[in-house]
């Protein structure tokens, strides 16, 4: 592997785990609070790496960009309110994603006096880049209304009864709808198109904590 892939790896390694462990451990901590205790005695309510990786989604993640962490076992019928919790704990994921992005963003855009953090810590900035950058596409991706992911669940809670078990007919083929999606080059158009506005919108709001603390880069 060429020297110029082998860093890109291994400083894009830690906001890959940490954009999939701070993703289901908000799906496990959402269904929590929502009445479901199923996360929390699967051992989900964590954020320990382990606890989430599935071992050749992640591979396949780390080479191609693509693939999947384990999902976290909920169970709607313990929810208080069902749609409202399935919506919520549907939104976590992607919405834990957006907001390390925006951390990130913002350690990338202070500069603090006496103390540059990010410039005096080799490698520290494209960690940091990567982190965003990563987080954005995962909660962008994984809004994709096309079962399994996060998306068509979101979709689902906000859709009339009757739609929404129409919908859900076409989730067994989910899967194979998804696969022709990122194959056939739509998705990495879709993709591409909502995390450019997304990245837009962090980092214009990350400028902007920085402009009032007045410690900008």
């Amino acid at each position: 592997m060429p020297r110029l892939e082998l860093t890109t790896l291994l400083l894009s390694l830690p906001a890959l785990i940490l954009a999939l462990s701070i993703h289901e451990y908000a799906h496990a901590k959402v269904a929590d609070r929502m009445g479901d205790p199923t996360p929390r005695l699967h051992g989900r309510l964590t954020l320990e790496p382990w606890a989430h990786l599935d071992p050749l989604g992640t591979i396949l993640l780390i080479l191609y960009r693509f693939g999947w962490a384990k999902p976290v076992p909920i169970n709607p019928r313990n929810f208080r309110e069902p749609r409202k919790g399935i919506l919520y704990t549907s939104l976590a994921g992607p919405a834990s994603n957006f907001i390390v992005a925006l951390v990130a963003a913002v350690l990338l855009a202070f500069r603090f006096p006496g103390w540059p953090l990010v410039r005096s810590i080799p490698y520290l900035y494209e960690v940091l880049l990567y982190v965003f950058l990563l987080n954005v596409y995962f909660g962008v991706f994984n809004l994709i209304p096309i079962p399994p992911l996060d998306g068509s669940r979101v979709l689902a809670a906000l859709l009339p009864a009757r739609q929404a078990y129409a919908f859900s007919r076409i989730e067994p083929y989910g899967p194979f709808i998804l696969v022709a999606f990122v194959v056939s080059g739509l998705g990495d158009t879709v993709i591409r198109a909502g995390a450019g506005v997304v990245v837009t919108l962090i980092r214009d709001l990350a400028f902007l904590l920085a402009a009032l603390f007045g410690v900008g880069a």
